[in-house]
């Protein structure tokens, strides 16, 4: 037996030569590195595939070859995308000697948009969409519509005789299976279930990208059909005219604006493509969101920087002509044009250059040269034109209020550094601090009232969690200020607590603690104090979210005793309730209690239960879509009720918990 202070083995000695090297063949790389081209293996994962597709018959629509594009999601959870194009290549590749639709399918790197000659504009640069796909599932089919005759070919995962993993196979090669008057291209796939940990493709997910598709797109129509829902509620049909405009009209539908009509900036150069469609509201906070070839840049990048800088000029000289810059040398800044400003950017160019397949970020540095360009002049007529007077003065009116307010925070802020002002008042006697320094492993739990506080701060493991109970509600970010959010004890103790800052002076790498989780009752006070906590994250600490730091503490719901023998099990869900009672002989054979807040378990049973890194359930928050986060954050939780009304009417679905009320409480 080995003794616990023996020293290790010796490593072995291994000659490391040409014969240690693995080659992978075909596509084979993305299944043993799938993360390498579709980011992770969840949900967002999986339906990344679905985007490739999708992205493929947007390009043939961007490039005026097709109107109409269909996503089918079946009901064994596979997925159809169909568009009425030119259809892909079915003829022989002369030096591969496969035809052209086996190519795209089987060979990374190989596809139509590398020479700018059969596609002007696309979102797919490398190649490597289609095959990526084929190689991460379980079965392809795809049909090829064109010169009057129908083209099939079929894939699937299979092994060779020794065992071995051969993604993306070719089952029957591409052959001419009957007539049509169709045009254009059918794909249809099946996730693999041993790479994804899901395969089934949420409904509300796709139909936010082909809303966010169609606005993009003005006159292309989407249709998405879920063959899994009953009939009447199976079909979604999405084209929006005016494009862009009516892209703002959608985001801005929570908030008020400042003027009716958002403003319109089309204009090119350099042979670059710029589309602005841009509104004032009576928010604090600016919403950007841009895009370059329809896909969504959640980053940024070039564009972005030059439309901001063209947005600076043009006002400020308007300010100073207008009399609202009496000094020559006085000006406002960027983010006071921008506060309560949404944005939607869209920028159509050849060779654009990103960050990684999941192109977050633009990278061609002309862009901001051609976007600043093209919005200095578009937006100067705009603000030149006597008719748009009204208009142009209601928006240095909303900067002069911003720059009032900014400098008001900037004060606040200095004053809250200052020694005895945040760290000592704020936290004093509240928060119990982690006495690790282990930054990857430390955490912090935002807890609802010193009674759970309480239980929290003696369940823990005080080596790397910490606990900062709130003693009342934070005030809701997005009705107030910056000033007036400083002003509130709650949102200065998790400010100090972070030790990030806000805003733009926030410093991702002064955060003390890796995760940050909220932990609140499972009741309506509770659900707000979440929401108003994710709403001042989103608002001030956006790359929190963004990064993956935030997290949603999950208590159990109720705890499920046996009384035959006294076992005991807790559940998260309702449906996880419903299928422990069943476990355990069903609902007469145990005793259901649901817990009605964190203050009824004692520090051991929370422990165990939420806080426990090896038991616990937790939610990590992110964002899937950039507008549709906003727009959400401002009808949840904005000053228009009727909104949010509406809202809550089309989407809340009690019947679940009115029907585990009636079987377990009768």
């Amino acid at each position: 037996m080995k003794t616990p202070n023996a020293p290790a083995p010796a490593p072995q000695k291994t000659k490391y030569t040409a014969q240690a090297l693995t080659v992978l063949e075909g596509l084979r790389p993305v299944r043993v590195r799938p993360g390498m081209y579709i980011g992770d293996t969840d949900s967002k994962g999986m339906h990344h595939l679905l985007w490739e597709i999708i992205d493929n018959a947007v390009d043939e629509a961007v490039n005026g070859y097709a109107d109409c594009i269909t996503v089918t999601v079946c009901e064994d959870n596979s997925m159809i995308v169909t568009d009425n194009g030119r259809g892909m290549p079915v003829d022989i590749h002369p030096d591969k000697k496969m035809s052209g639709v086996e190519l795209i399918f089987t060979q990374l790197h190989a596809g139509g948009k590398f020479d700018n000659k059969s596609y002007q504009i696309s979102g797919g640069l490398h190649g490597v969409g289609a095959s990526v796909v084929n190689a991460l599932s379980e079965w392809l089919v795809t049909e090829v519509y064109r010169d009057g005759h129908v083209y099939r070919a079929e894939f699937c995962c299979d092994t060779d005789e020794e065992g071995n993993l051969i993604p993306g196979k070719v089952k029957r090669h591409l052959r001419a299976c009957g007539k049509t008057d169709k045009q254009g291209s059918m794909v249809h796939f099946k996730p693999d279930a041993r790479v994804f940990s899901t395969t089934r493709p949420d409904a509300h997910i796709i139909t936010q990208k082909l809303r966010e598709l169609a606005f993009l797109n003005a006159g292309v129509t989407f249709v998405f059909t879920d063959l899994r829902k009953a009939p009447e509620e199976q079909k979604q049909t999405f084209c929006y005219r005016g494009g862009l405009v009516d892209f703002i009209r959608y985001h801005n539908s929570g908030k008020t604006p400042l003027y009716p009509d958002p403003i319109l900036i089309e204009g090119a150069g350099d042979g670059i493509s710029v589309q602005v469609a841009m509104q004032h509201t009576d928010a604090y906070t600016e919403s950007i969101v841009s895009y370059v070839n329809n896909i969504r840049t959640t980053e940024g990048g070039t564009h972005e920087t030059g439309f901001k800088l063209a947005v600076t000029k043009v006002f400020n000289t308007a300010a100073r002509e207008m009399g609202v810059l009496k000094d020559k040398d006085e000006n406002f800044t960027g983010e006071d044009f921008r506060e309560g400003m949404s944005a939607v950017i869209l920028i159509k160019m050849r060779d654009a250059q990103f960050e990684g397949q999941t192109k977050a970020k633009l990278g061609n540095a002309g862009v901001k040269t051609a976007t600043e360009a093209v919005v200095t002049e578009q937006l100067s007529r705009f603000v030149q034109n006597i008719r748009h007077e009204e208009i142009v003065k209601q928006i240095l009116e909303k900067a002069k209020s911003a720059r009032n307010v900014r400098e008001a925070t900037k004060k606040a802020n200095a004053l809250a550094r200052q020694k005895n002002s945040l760290d000592a008042v704020a936290l004093v006697g509240k928060f119990a601090a982690s006495i690790g320094r282990d930054y990857a492993r430390n955490e912090m739990f935002i807890v609802e009232g010193d009674s759970a506080g309480g239980s929290a701060k003696q369940a823990r493991d005080r080596r790397f969690q910490a606990i900062l109970p709130l003693r009342g509600k934070p005030l809701n970010s997005e009705k107030r200020r910056l000033d007036q959010i400083l002003s509130n004890e709650e949102i200065r103790s998790i400010i100090t607590a972070l030790g990030t800052g806000i805003g733009d002076e926030f410093k991702m790498q002064n955060l003390r603690y890796n995760r940050v989780i909220i932990l609140a009752d499972a009741d309506q006070d509770g659900a707000h104090i979440r929401a108003l906590l994710l709403t001042f994250f989103y608002r001030y600490m956006r790359p929190l979210i963004l990064e993956g730091h935030v997290f949603i503490g999950m208590p159990p719901l109720y705890r499920i005793e046996k009384k035959a023998g006294g076992e005991v099990r807790f559940a998260y869900t309702d449906e996880e309730c419903d299928r422990q009672t069943e476990a355990l002989g069903g609902s007469r054979g145990v005793v259901i209690s649901r817990y009605k807040g964190l203050g009824e378990m004692n520090p051991s049973l929370l422990w165990e239960t939420t806080m426990d890194p090896t038991h616990r359930t937790m939610i990590r928050v992110g964002i899937e879509d950039v507008a549709e986060a906003e727009r959400m954050v401002t009808v949840l939780m904005g000053d228009n009720s009727e909104v949010r009304r509406e809202y809550i009417i089309e989407n809340a679905n009690f019947s679940k918990t009115d029907e585990f009320a009636s079987k377990y409480h009768g």
